[in-house]
């Protein structure tokens, strides 16, 4: 690896990484005899080889004075801006006034229909909710009257059958009735 030394009074263009680059690649096919010291020169760069190492090699870069020619001149100041008269001022200020009556609206327009949402949401929410009481009610009615309607049927078959025994009861009395009367002369 080698580090380019840049003399003072020497600078960069935006180019030159890429020429540093090419610059040594240059040196390095040019360098013809491993003990010979050359100077390669290539656009406002020069490349110096310093001596030969056991780790590698040095070089050095030197950099020629910038050119009056590739020196963009550039302003001291910023530009000046030109005077506004009363007219351009009072423009501005309406196109001002108007951006912020109509950022205002939006917004206002947004809550509207956020609010909107809002309320048929809540809408919503209170249609389910007496949907739910609803169906809840009139699966409890019903379930209250197939109960009803169970114990009547429970009832019903209860009171059959105790008439059923009331009925059993009395035919056993009345023929026993009728047989003890038989049973009383014949034992007499």
């Amino acid at each position: 690896m080698f580090l380019p030394t840049v003399h003072k009074g020497s600078s960069f263009s935006t180019s030159s990484p890429t020429l540093v680059i090419f610059c040594f690649v240059l040196f390095c096919f040019y360098s013809s005899h491993p003990n010979e010291r050359k100077v390669v020169s290539h656009c406002d760069i020069q490349v110096k080889e310093l001596e030969k190492r056991a780790s590698g090699q040095a070089f050095e870069l030197i950099l020629s004075p910038r050119s009056k020619e590739s020196v963009p001149e550039f302003p001291l100041s910023p530009p000046k801006k030109k005077d506004l008269s009363l007219e351009e001022i009072q423009k501005k200020l309406e196109a001002a006034e108007e951006r912020r009556k109509s950022h205002e609206a939006e917004v206002l327009k947004q809550l509207a229909e956020k609010r909107e949402h809002e309320k048929e949401v809540l809408q919503k929410a209170i249609e389910e909710n007496n949907n739910f009481s609803k169906m809840a009610e009139e699966k409890l009615t019903h379930k209250m009257e197939a109960n009803k309607e169970n114990r009547e049927a429970q009832m019903a078959a209860k009171l059959e059958r105790l008439r059923e025994k009331d009925k059993h009861i009395e035919e056993v009395r009345k023929n026993k009735e009728s047989k003890d009367p038989a049973d009383e002369t014949e034992a007499d």
